[in-house]
């Protein structure tokens, strides 16, 4: 058996998930986890788990042993009547749990912190002040390494998240978060002491810019890229822990930072650790207010300078949100969450992970705040759902933003809105067909933006309009739309604008340029996205873009490269040029229905494409239904990236290969 409470609270049996049945007996079981095997007295449970007015007093211990024996028979279902519990156990005047060694993972990650701590106090000098290791006899050894990776890779979020804040939940969750930081950076010293710099870094990036008052993170940091072989980026990190220390928190920065700064400088021999590498020419929560706040500020300049900083701001972004649900306090949870108010102009997530994780922590605030939330904050919230949720079918989703909307209009927040309306541009790739609707948003917030100075949101809506025009097939609208996006965008500094609107162009010119034209334009875009890490973006976007180019002049789909996500939408047709039409009918009939984002009728026409070469008449009408929904369209040019040419086109062919079909019939 085991008990997980580093997230959701779960019991495992064999592997599989125990039900420890109602609230009331999940949160008696998560106390009694956090007791780590000692008894906790009746009047202590009693206290713990019913707040002042819940129930008289003399009726708790009834309720108790009524919960106490429903959650035994549950933990141990083949235990006879009569036989003592071996795991739920009456001692003391309380009860406790008692769990094999290793089973709770709480315990795991407090023990593996407990023993390389103690490792990395008795190791010899050290190359830093405060402990970093030189060398591999200075660190955690490879095995107390593996034990902090494991019990680090066990951390699902916010401790005890399906619990209600209660007061001994709300220390539980700040005990284990600094437990978790604790661990987070003894794995760097361990990693650090294997040579294993490079992981170093991976642990560090995102702890740092979560934890930025902890400066031990920070020399890890700074140390790991080091030694990684990258100088100039370690020298940033250290000239920006001090700028953040002491112009953001107000900390005085100690002499660690500025020892390390001089000795990156002079490239001192201290700093090299089992591993050396080149010598190359930058780049736990305690829950306040003022931490959170800059901890998110620092995300949304990141996301919107871009480069390669985006993963790390969605990660900064994902940690504030989990810090500030962990305090108990849900109006600051919200205004954490909806603080990051960065546009998003594209369907796909570039991490689903981090966005469920949000959504999450949103719908749980949402429902913690209940109806007499502020309503901006409920806006903020439900436009959270409607963004992070894009590209899907959850119907919530698109209602949530539809929400935000209304709110927002009835309060008059320009913030609001905008980010509402964000939410709702996303949202509307739901319904097919929606392109003069996204064309009004995108009006709206151009003129919202100008009205109340809100430049990102002014760069969106010409993304948008710039896509609902090239979707249209409208494309000197498009030039304008895009050029007023880079107008604003050059302020910012931000490469994200031109990269896409370089796409944009390559699209719009591989409309009429001829086919190895159109490739190396396609080509030149993606060199210049190659720079920023938008994998929801990125991934398989050149060798879609290159099918939709030899489709459209006749050419072979050979050495296409990685599709990525549009794989199963291609391959069939790579089926049919390697000549296996039965193969390509399997791909053809397990391929999924094309997801509601910008690019659902270039699929649908990549279909089209399949059943005309297989003569498959079921498979023609599918694309048929869903490509006549938009007859006026080109097919993917609304992602304003790449586009399969006119929708009235590939509705042509279908119908033709229908006459065709009804053609056989009749002469058979």
């Amino acid at each position: 058996m085991r008990v997980e409470v580093l997230g959701p609270v779960r019991v495992l049996r064999d592997g599989a998930e125990v039900d420890p049945g109602g609230p009331r007996q999940r949160e008696l079981l998560a106390r009694l986890a956090a007791a780590r095997g000692r008894p906790v007295s009746f009047e202590r449970l009693a206290e713990d788990l019913w707040d002042d007015e819940e129930h008289d007093p003399r009726d708790r211990r009834g309720a108790l042993a009524t919960f106490v024996g429903d959650l035994r028979r549950r933990l141990e279902p083949e235990r006879r009547s009569r036989t003592p519990p071996r795991v739920l156990v009456t001692e003391h005047g309380g009860y406790a749990l008692r769990l094999p060694d290793g089973a709770l993972d709480a315990a795991r990650l407090e023990a593996a912190v407990d023993r390389a701590g103690v490792r990395a106090a008795g190791g010899p000098a050290a190359a830093l002040p405060d402990g970093v290791p030189a060398t591999p006899d200075g660190g955690a050894p490879s095995g107390t390494t593996r034990a902090l990776q494991e019990a680090v890779a066990g951390w699902r979020g916010e401790p005890y998240a399906d619990l209600p804040g209660r007061g001994w939940v709300r220390a539980e969750r700040r005990r284990l978060a600094e437990a978790y930081a604790r661990a987070v950076e003894l794995l760097a010293e361990g990693l650090l002491a294997d040579g294993r710099p490079g992981e170093a870094v991976a642990a560090l990036d995102p702890h740092a810019a979560a934890h930025p008052w902890r400066e031990r993170a920070w020399v890890l940091l700074a140390l790991a890229l080091y030694r990684d072989g990258r100088q100039s980026d370690a020298l940033g990190v250290v000239r920006r822990a001090r700028r953040r220390l002491a112009d953001e928190l107000g900390l005085d920065p100690g002499p660690e930072l500025a020892r390390l700064e001089r000795d990156v400088l002079d490239q001192a021999p201290s700093l090299d650790g089992p591993t050396p590498g080149p010598r190359l020419a930058v780049t736990a929560p305690t829950g306040s207010r003022a931490s959170l706040r800059s901890t998110v500020d620092v995300a949304r300049t990141l996301a919107i300078a871009a480069g390669d900083h985006l993963a790390t701001a969605q990660q900064q972004r994902i940690a504030a949100a989990l810090a500030a649900e962990a305090t108990g306090d849900p109006v600051l949870t919200a205004r954490t969450v909806t603080a990051y108010d960065v546009p998003a102009v594209w369907t796909r997530s570039d991490d689903p992970a981090s966005a469920d994780a949000l959504v999450g922590v949103a719908r749980r605030t949402l429902r913690r705040l209940g109806p007499d939330a502020a309503p901006v904050l409920r806006a903020r919230l439900l436009a959270v759902v409607g963004i992070e949720h894009r590209g899907s079918r959850d119907a919530w989703a698109w209602a949530a933003a539809e929400d935000a909307v209304g709110i927002a209009r009835d309060v008059g927040d320009p913030g609001t809105l905008a980010l509402a309306l964000n939410a709702r541009f996303l949202q509307s790739f739901q319904r097919p067909g929606a392109g003069a609707e996204r064309d009004r948003t995108g009006t709206e917030l151009v003129a919202l933006a100008g009205a109340h100075d809100l430049p990102t949101f002014a760069i969106l809506g010409h993304l948008v309009r710039m896509q609902a025009a090239a979707g249209a097939g409208r494309f000197g609208d498009a030039d304008a739309h895009a050029a007023a996006a880079e107008d604003v965008a050059a302020g910012y500094e931000s490469p994200v604008v031109p990269m896409l609107t370089a796409w944009y162009r390559a699209m719009r010119d591989a409309e009429t340029a001829p086919p190895d034209a159109a490739a190396r334009a396609y080509r030149a875009a993606d060199d210049l996205l190659a720079g920023v890490r938008m994998p929801g973006v990125r991934d398989g976007l050149l060798p879609l873009a290159l099918v939709t180019v030899r489709l459209r002049h006749g050419r072979p789909l050979d050495g296409l490269g990685d599709t990525g996500p549009y794989a199963p939408w291609v391959e069939p047709l790579l089926a049919l040029d390697a000549g296996d039409r039965g193969g390509a009918a399997e791909l053809a009939r397990a391929a999924p229905e094309p997801p509601a984002d910008h690019l659902r009728e270039l699929r649908w026409a990549l279909v089209a494409e399949t059943a005309v070469r297989l003569r498959d008449v079921g498979l023609a009408g599918r694309a048929r239904h869903a490509l006549a929904r938009v007859p006026d369209e080109l097919a993917g040019a609304g992602s304003g990236l790449v586009s399969a040419g006119p929708v009235r086109g590939w509705l042509d062919r279908l119908d033709r290969l229908d006459r065709l079909d009804r053609l056989d019939g009749r002469r058979a």
